[in-house]
Protein backbone atom coordinates (compact mmCIF):
# COMPACT_ATOMS: atom_id res chain seq x y z
CA UNK A 1 0.00 0.00 0.00
CA UNK A 2 1.37 3.41 -0.91
CA UNK A 3 0.78 6.56 1.11
CA UNK A 4 -1.05 9.51 -0.43
CA UNK A 5 -0.96 11.93 2.49
CA UNK A 6 -0.46 11.99 6.25
CA UNK A 7 -2.10 14.66 8.38
CA UNK A 8 -0.18 15.34 11.58
CA UNK A 9 -1.85 16.96 14.58
CA UNK A 10 -0.52 17.30 18.12
CA UNK A 11 -2.89 17.53 21.08
CA UNK A 12 -1.51 18.88 24.34
CA UNK A 13 -2.95 19.59 27.77
CA UNK A 14 -6.01 17.83 29.10
CA UNK A 15 -7.39 16.46 25.81
CA UNK A 16 -11.11 17.11 25.51
CA UNK A 17 -11.08 19.01 28.80
CA UNK A 18 -8.94 22.04 28.05
CA UNK A 19 -6.53 20.66 25.46
CA UNK A 20 -4.98 22.43 22.49
CA UNK A 21 -4.79 21.14 18.91
CA UNK A 22 -2.07 22.17 16.47
CA UNK A 23 -1.52 20.78 12.97
CA UNK A 24 2.06 20.42 11.81
CA UNK A 25 1.46 22.84 8.91
CA UNK A 26 -0.07 25.49 11.20
CA UNK A 27 -3.39 25.54 9.33
CA UNK A 28 -5.40 24.07 12.19
CA UNK A 29 -5.00 25.35 15.70
CA UNK A 30 -7.81 25.37 18.23
CA UNK A 31 -8.73 24.79 21.83
CA UNK A 32 -10.81 21.91 23.17
CA UNK A 33 -13.49 21.97 25.84
CA UNK A 34 -16.09 19.65 27.25
CA UNK A 35 -19.51 20.71 25.86
CA UNK A 36 -21.99 22.28 28.24
CA UNK A 37 -24.31 19.33 27.50
CA UNK A 38 -21.75 17.10 29.25
CA UNK A 39 -21.31 19.44 32.19
CA UNK A 40 -18.31 21.27 30.82
CA UNK A 41 -17.62 24.94 30.21
CA UNK A 42 -18.16 24.76 26.44
CA UNK A 43 -16.81 27.65 24.43
CA UNK A 44 -14.43 25.55 22.29
CA UNK A 45 -14.66 22.64 19.91
CA UNK A 46 -14.65 19.00 20.95
CA UNK A 47 -13.56 15.66 19.46
CA UNK A 48 -17.06 14.79 18.25
CA UNK A 49 -17.32 18.02 16.23
CA UNK A 50 -13.86 17.47 14.74
CA UNK A 51 -14.71 13.87 13.84
CA UNK A 52 -18.01 14.98 12.26
CA UNK A 53 -16.21 17.68 10.25
CA UNK A 54 -13.58 15.28 8.98
CA UNK A 55 -16.08 12.58 8.06
CA UNK A 56 -18.42 15.07 6.38
CA UNK A 57 -15.68 16.61 4.25
CA UNK A 58 -14.34 13.20 3.26
CA UNK A 59 -17.83 11.87 2.52
CA UNK A 60 -18.67 14.76 0.18
CA UNK A 61 -15.44 14.04 -1.68
CA UNK A 62 -16.53 10.41 -2.04
CA UNK A 63 -19.98 11.50 -3.28
CA UNK A 64 -18.42 13.77 -5.91
CA UNK A 65 -16.04 10.98 -6.96
CA UNK A 66 -18.83 8.42 -7.34
CA UNK A 67 -21.04 10.91 -9.20
CA UNK A 68 -18.19 11.70 -11.58
CA UNK A 69 -17.57 8.02 -12.26
CA UNK A 70 -21.27 7.58 -13.06
CA UNK A 71 -21.30 10.76 -15.15
CA UNK A 72 -23.92 12.36 -12.90
CA UNK A 73 -23.84 16.15 -12.67
CA UNK A 74 -24.58 17.44 -9.18
CA UNK A 75 -25.83 21.01 -8.80
CA UNK A 76 -25.13 21.14 -5.08
CA UNK A 77 -23.86 19.01 -2.21
CA UNK A 78 -24.23 19.47 1.52
CA UNK A 79 -23.90 17.19 4.49
CA UNK A 80 -24.68 17.50 8.17
CA UNK A 81 -22.98 14.87 10.30
CA UNK A 82 -24.20 14.04 13.79
CA UNK A 83 -21.37 12.36 15.71
CA UNK A 84 -22.87 11.22 19.00
CA UNK A 85 -20.93 10.21 22.09
CA UNK A 86 -22.77 7.25 23.56
CA UNK A 87 -22.54 5.59 26.95
CA UNK A 88 -23.29 1.88 27.05
CA UNK A 89 -24.77 -0.23 29.82
CA UNK A 90 -21.27 -1.63 30.33
CA UNK A 91 -20.03 1.84 31.34
CA UNK A 92 -17.94 2.24 28.20
CA UNK A 93 -18.14 5.21 25.86
CA UNK A 94 -18.70 4.80 22.15
CA UNK A 95 -19.77 6.71 19.07
CA UNK A 96 -22.64 6.63 16.63
CA UNK A 97 -23.22 8.73 13.54
CA UNK A 98 -25.95 9.93 11.23
CA UNK A 99 -24.94 11.51 7.92
CA UNK A 100 -27.63 13.75 6.43
CA UNK A 101 -26.69 14.12 2.77
CA UNK A 102 -28.42 16.65 0.49
CA UNK A 103 -27.82 16.50 -3.25
CA UNK A 104 -29.12 18.95 -5.82
CA UNK A 105 -29.76 18.16 -9.46
CA UNK A 106 -30.74 14.51 -8.99
CA UNK A 107 -33.90 12.60 -8.09
CA UNK A 108 -34.42 10.86 -4.74
CA UNK A 109 -33.43 7.39 -5.98
CA UNK A 110 -30.17 8.74 -7.42
CA UNK A 111 -29.42 10.64 -4.19
CA UNK A 112 -29.87 7.44 -2.18
CA UNK A 113 -27.74 5.42 -4.62
CA UNK A 114 -24.92 7.99 -4.52
CA UNK A 115 -25.07 8.10 -0.71
CA UNK A 116 -24.85 4.31 -0.50
CA UNK A 117 -21.97 4.15 -2.99
CA UNK A 118 -20.07 6.94 -1.22
CA UNK A 119 -20.51 5.10 2.09
CA UNK A 120 -18.69 2.13 0.52
CA UNK A 121 -15.77 4.24 -0.74
CA UNK A 122 -15.28 7.01 1.86
CA UNK A 123 -12.20 6.25 4.00
CA UNK A 124 -13.98 7.38 7.19
CA UNK A 125 -16.94 5.11 6.41
CA UNK A 126 -14.56 2.22 5.76
CA UNK A 127 -12.64 2.87 8.98
CA UNK A 128 -15.78 2.95 11.12
CA UNK A 129 -17.71 0.12 9.40
CA UNK A 130 -18.57 -2.55 11.94
CA UNK A 131 -17.20 -0.38 14.76
CA UNK A 132 -19.91 2.22 15.24
CA UNK A 133 -23.53 2.45 14.14
CA UNK A 134 -23.69 4.79 11.14
CA UNK A 135 -26.69 5.75 9.03
CA UNK A 136 -26.70 7.68 5.76
CA UNK A 137 -29.88 9.64 5.04
CA UNK A 138 -29.75 11.00 1.50
CA UNK A 139 -32.22 13.58 0.22
CA UNK A 140 -32.63 15.12 -3.21
CA UNK A 141 -33.08 18.90 -3.01
CA UNK A 142 -34.13 21.44 -5.59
Amino acid sequence: MSTSYTGVVTVTGEGRNGGHIAASDGLLTTELAVPKELGGAGGATNPEQLFAAGWGACFLGAVRHVASQRKIALKSTAITVEATLTHGDDGEFGLSAVLHLELGGVDQDTAVALGEAAHQTCPYSKATRGNIPATVKATAVA
